[in-house]
């Protein structure tokens, strides 16, 4: 298997994982204050640093997520921000459990008061429309279906951005600017930016690009995944051989020669002889 193409981290743009998580991870949150005020309109107070892949679950033996960038605010708003460059098209029940995962752990046990759940607002920033309206933002909350203007009030909010919008009286320039900017962080986008905050931020992007530092973690990042990658591959070819070795033994045993010989030469007939098998 041939080693994936390594990139460098000067090349990296904001929907890139690693480069969002080490940006909004930033001690002044600076960076993620700039992220939602432009996106959410608002002027944001957090009270702390983000915390980058914080691990969620509900108990040990259960499922655990990390989520992107968890942020509070002194409103004690809960944000989860996520960029997304691949449409694996189950965001929404993603966006589902990453809500259902962080509401399980807002009260303390043993509390039964709902009403002290925080408000959450989820955050997907995306390169393509997920939803086919050519918007740059979908915000979901729950409503009710008999009387459309009757929300539900349960503080939860959902919100997909596209940057590949095509309705810019929907939305602030700004907000344009900045989805422009993520999805490709550099200084020719930048210089077409009319937003100040952008620009201030590009600057604390490069710092951050520029930084030895940051380099050899990226590289120590990179070779961590690249290894997980090729021991997946080899785990793989490992089961897939596994099962050819049954198939074969069970038309041995069979005396199923003719099957043999076609499976040996017929990749999709062998798929079929494996599938019927339940090998």
């Amino acid at each position: 298997m041939a080693a994936k193409e390594k990139r460098k981290l000067k090349d990296l743009n904001l929907l890139d994982k690693f480069l969002f998580d080490e940006a909004m991870e930033d001690e002044e949150n600076k960076n993620m204050k700039t992220l939602l005020d432009i996106i959410l309109g608002q002027d944001t107070h957090l009270k702390q640093p983000p915390q980058t892949e914080k691990e969620c679950r509900s108990s040990f033996e259960k499922r655990q997520i990390r989520l992107d960038v968890y942020t509070v605010d002194e409103d004690d708003v809960v944000y989860d921000t996520e960029p997304q460059k691949t449409n694996t098209k189950n965001l929404p029940k993603r966006s589902r459990l990453y809500q259902g995962m962080i509401d399980s752990r807002l009260l303390p046990p043993g509390c039964i008061d709902f009403n002290l759940l925080n408000p959450v607002v989820i955050i997907m920033i995306m390169p393509f429309d997920l939803f086919g309206y050519e918007l740059y933002r979908y915000t979901f909350k729950m409503q009710c279906e008999e009387v459309p203007e009757l929300e539900l009030g349960d503080d939860a909010t959902r919100i997909f951005l596209n940057s590949h919008g095509k309705h810019p009286e929907l939305v602030s320039r700004e907000l344009i600017e900045l989805l422009e900017y993520m999805e490709k962080s550099t200084d020719a986008v930048v210089e077409e930016c009319e937003s100040e905050r952008i620009h201030q931020m590009h600057e604390r992007i490069n710092r951050l690009k520029s930084s030895k530092e940051m380099e050899i973690k990226f590289m120590q990042k990179w070779e961590e995944k690249e290894m997980e990658r090729q021991e997946a591959y080899a785990e793989g070819e490992r089961a897939g051989e596994a099962r050819i070795n049954k198939l074969i033994m069970y038309l041995i045993e069979q005396g199923r020669n003719e099957d043999l010989a076609k499976a040996a030469a017929n990749s999709e007939y062998q798929a079929k002889l494996l599938k019927e098998l339940g090998l």
